[in-house]
């Protein structure tokens, strides 16, 4: 089978990214709201928060391979990993509601409601996502089309973002009427139950091509030992560690510097659509960028890039509405080459695993890598909600002086740290344009001598 057979149709691709808008329903929601939810509308302090989202996702984190090593396993007749997105799509939509719902409840107990539900939604995350992402890798073989299918994805789960961060907020005060709590219920109800509908039209579309070898021996220490001798997976796993902590501190505290610093919440639904039209555009130029220079090197300058815009935020005053402006359309800009890029590298990664050793564990490789977004969730969600904290932020009330400049520092120099060491870390990623194209050609010969199980 030739590269050119494995090239998917259009309705595919909308098919298989109508997924990641489904999942962006939710998790979109959580990184841009569930902080600010949990600290000015349910109840907690930040620094509880700042804990639970340690906590939640280390434990979540340290789940993702057991979660990869069973997608492997898995084997049905819609294959190993469509499944998965059927049979947690409605668990998934139904967890989600109750995150962003308020029970009637004391201190503690609504802490331990929030221990158990946002742990229960990460946990059905895990199980939805690995599989879905893992799609990825086993859809085509042809690395040129991964990034087209991971362009579509990620253009589609743009456009969910769009609708989160642009109408969340004017739909809470519209369905609550003044009442935060009901207002956050009912949109989060409203948005899982588009996320079901969509996970199932993801499983009917899509279809699993790219099979390990049917006399393959499975073994979950093998693929560990596997992963660990994988130069280029160890340097896409840290690498998402360190992208992840930047995007759940810098997401995570956007919402407080509108409303704190800049004085100006009206203002943030316009910001966010604006970014995320300038992240679209970026997006529809990932594949001819990645075709023209490779992947890797179109990544390292798109996320140097973003990270130098980043930093320059420290230095805008609450007053500069025009400079954030166009500072965030140029960032998001220049970082949206870099998402669909991810995960189409880490399909890649898999694909040199099944090289180099003979052996092929998509779902491991994605889940291993999936740790990392965890890992580095869990930690850029603690620092918020613990300098939050160490600089005395008071919910609902007008912040001192040194508050004001920790919502600064944290929207600017402390989240482009993360990017900065990312782009470090790149240089370790040995997957060039040329091996990308040499190892997908020999993998497809290596397939035809495959028995038929």
């Amino acid at each position: 089978m030739q590269l050119e057979s494995q090239k998917l149709s259009i309705k595919e691709k909308i098919g298989y990214s109508l997924g990641d808008s489904a999942a962006n329903f939710i998790f979109q929601t959580v990184i841009m709201f569930l902080m600010f939810f949990y600290t000015d509308v349910f109840g907690i302090s930040a620094g509880a928060v700042g804990t639970l989202f340690l906590v939640t996702r280390i434990w979540d984190a340290i789940n993702d391979p057991v979660m990869g090593a069973i997608a492997d396993r898995t084997n049905t007749k819609w294959g190993k990993f469509r499944p998965w997105v059927l049979w947690t799509a409605v668990p998934f939509g139904i967890i989600g509601f109750l995150t962003f719902t308020t029970p009637d409840l004391g201190p503690n107990g609504k802490l331990i409601w929030a221990y158990v539900t946002y742990t229960l939604l990460m946990m059905t995350y895990t199980a939805n996502n690995i599989p879905y992402s893992a799609m990825t890798g086993v859809l085509t073989g042809d690395p040129e089309e991964r990034t087209s299918v991971a362009s579509y994805r990620f253009i589609f789960a743009m456009l969910a973002a769009f609708l989160i961060q642009g109408l969340t907020l004017p739909a809470v005060k519209y369905f609550g009427g003044g009442d935060d709590q009901l207002g956050f219920q009912v949109t989060m109800g409203i948005f899982s139950f588009f996320a079901v509908i969509f996970f199932v039209i993801t499983f009917l579309t899509t279809k699993e091509r790219v099979q390990p070898d049917p006399e393959q021996v499975t073994s979950f220490k093998q693929d560990i030992k596997d992963l660990m001798h994988n130069g280029p997976w160890v340097a896409i796993f840290f690498l998402t560690i360190f992208i992840f902590i930047n995007l759940s501190l810098r997401g995570g505290i956007s919402l407080y510097y509108f409303r704190y610093y800049v004085g100006r919440e009206d203002l943030f639904s316009w910001y966010n659509v604006s970014g995320l039209a300038a992240t679209m555009i970026g997006i529809f130029l990932s594949k001819p960028l990645a075709t023209r220079f490779g992947k890797r090197e179109t990544f390292k300058i798109c996320l140097f890039l973003t990270a130098l815009g980043m930093t320059f935020f420290v230095f805008l005053p609450p007053s500069g509405i025009v400079a954030i402006f166009a500072l965030n359309i140029i960032i998001q800009f220049t970082y949206g080459p870099t998402i669909p890029m991810l995960w189409a590298m880490m399909a890649d990664v898999a694909d040199y695993g099944e090289w180099k050793n003979g052996r092929r564990a998509t779902g491991m490789t994605f889940s291993a890598a999936t740790f990392g977004l965890k890992f580095g969730l869990g930690i850029g969600g603690a620092i918020s909600g613990w300098i939050l904290s160490y600089v005395g932020y008071v919910a609902n009330a007008e912040q001192n002086e040194m508050t004001l400049d920790g919502i600064r520092w944290m929207f600017s120099v402390l989240p482009a740290i993360p990017y900065f060491i990312g782009v470090g870390i790149l240089f370790l990623y040995g997957i060039d344009k040329a091996l990308n194209l040499q190892i997908a050609e020999e993998l497809i010969e290596r397939r035809k001598s495959y028995k038929v199980a």
